[in-house]
């Protein structure tokens, strides 16, 4: 995994996530389901019932925004890593007036030991 895209991480990540969310909501609706069957009236237990059903409700929709997010982070990363990898490093040009330079001095002092 250490060589691995980041953008299969996240959505790895995601995948474990979605699975834990959606574990932890089915056990609370089998909670309030089973308080329903041991509530003694009838207004109770149709209440109980209806929260496991909101609670499994709310758990999907989050669990779908988690992945929605999850891909729309990797899609982004893995566009990104595309991008940069296609666009060309600029490499800086070779200085000429260096090269020059030292040319120049040698000539002066050429000229210079000529003249003595």
């Amino acid at each position: 995994m250490a060589d691995a895209d980041l953008d299969v991480v996240i959505r790895q990540l995601a995948r474990q996530l979605h699975t834990g969310l959606m574990t932890r909501a089915k056990e609370r609706r089998d909670r309030f389901n089973g308080l329903a069957a041991k509530a003694k009236g009838k207004e109770a237990s149709d209440r109980f019932k209806m929260m496991a059903k909101a609670t499994l409700e709310q758990a999907t929709a989050a669990a779908k925004r988690l992945q929605m997010s999850a891909d729309n982070v990797a899609d982004s990363y893995a566009r990104a890593m595309r991008l940069a990898a296609s666009t060309p490093v600029a490499t800086k040009p070779k200085k000429k007036a260096k090269d020059e330079k030292p040319a120049k001095k040698a000539a002066k002092a050429k000229k210079v030991k000529a003249k003595k």
